[in-house]
C-alpha cells in the first residue's frame, strides 16, 4: 500500500498521474492492476481511475470530482450543475457533462455520465471542493438552451425558483458570446418571471429584446401555446401554472 494514501489524495487520476508518483511507466501499470484486485482503486473507463475508501468500499470522491477528470476539458454543467449547487427539485442519476472532446456515454457506480458539447469557453470554474463545473449564469442559460434535452421545463423553472441571484452583466456577457437570437428570446421571456426574485433591471429585458430579431419561434417543441408579443415566441398559456402544479402535488401549497 506504498502508494494508497498518495492515491487517496488525487482521488481521481490516469495512469499518467500514478506515472508521476511512481516514476515509472511499466511500474504504474503493475501498481494499477495489483490495486485494481486488491479493490484499493477501481476503473471509471478507458485511462480513469478512482481511489477507494476501505472502510465503506466505495470511490473517495463524488460524480461531480469524477465529471471534471473525464477529458481534459470537461466540466458539470446543466441539470448536475444546478444539483451540484442544491439547486435541483428532482433526483437526477445522468450526469450532464460539457467538453471539447467527445465521449461516449457510460455508466459507473449507479450513475450515467451524457457528453454535451461545448459552445462556448466563458463562465467555467474551479470551486474549492476541486469541482470543474458551469458558474450559476452559465448554469442558468445552458438550462435554459437545453431543457427540452435534458430536465424539461418544468424542472428548469423549479431550479430556478431555487437559486438564490444571478448576475445580470454575466448573463449578458454569455449571451454575447453564445450570439443566438432563439437563445435571447428563451431567456428573455423566461427570466421576466423571475424579475423580481433576481433583482434584474429593465436594462437587462432591454438588452434582450433588441437582440430577438424578427423570426417567431416556440419556447417548446409543442406547438401549442399563445403568442407572446414581446419575445416573439410560442409559449404556454401560463408558464408560472408549471410550478404551482407541481407544489401542489408535493404539497407545498
Amino acid at each position: 500500500m506504498k502508494y494508497y494514501n498518495d492515491l487517496l489524495t488525487l482521488g481521481c487520476f490516469t495512469r499518467e498521474e500514478v506515472t508521476a508518483l511512481t516514476g515509472n511507466y511499466s511500474t504504474s501499470g503493475t501498481l494499477l492492476n495489483s490495486y485494481l484486485q486488491k479493490g484499493y482503486v477501481q476503473k471509471i473507463k478507458r485511462n480513469l481511475y478512482v481511489a477507494i475508501n476501505l472502510a465503506d468500499n466505495e470511490p473517495v470522491v463524488g460524480k461531480f470530482r469524477i465529471a471534471g477528470k473525464l477529458t481534459e476539458t470537461s466540466y458539470v454543467s446543466h441539470h448536475a450543475a444546478f444539483e451540484y449547487y442544491g439547486c435541483a427539485n428532482q433526483v437526477s442519476y445522468q450526469v450532464e457533462v460539457s467538453s471539447k472532446t467527445p465521449f461516449t456515454p457510460f455508466d459507473f457506480n449507479g450513475n450515467t455520465y451524457t457528453y454535451f458539447a461545448s459552445r462556448i469557453n466563458d463562465g467555467v470554474i474551479t470551486r474549492p471542493d476541486g469541482v470543474r463545473v458551469t458558474d450559476t449564469e452559465r448554469t442558468v442559460l445552458d438550462g435554459i438552451h437545453d431543457f427540452e434535452k435534458v430536465m424539461g421545463l418544468e424542472e428548469l423553472l423549479r431550479c430556478l425558483a431555487l437559486l438564490p441571484s444571478v448576475n445580470e452583466n454575466k448573463l449578458l456577457e454569455y449571451l454575447t458570446v453564445y450570439n443566438k437570437q432563439v437563445l435571447y428570446q428563451k431567456a428573455g421571456y423566461i427570466l421576466r418571471h423571475f424579475q423580481s426574485e433576481f433583482n434584474l433591471s429593465e436594462a437587462f429585458f432591454t438588452e434582450c429584446a433588441a437582440r430577438i430579431g424578427k423570426s417567431t419561434r416556440y419556447l417548446t417543441t409543442d406547438e401549442n401555446g399563445i403568442y407572446n408579443k414581446e419575445w416573439r415566441l410560442i409559449v404556454p398559456e401560463s408558464l408560472m401554472r408549471l410550478t404551482a402544479k407541481g407544489a401542489e402535488e408535493d404539497g407545498d401549497l
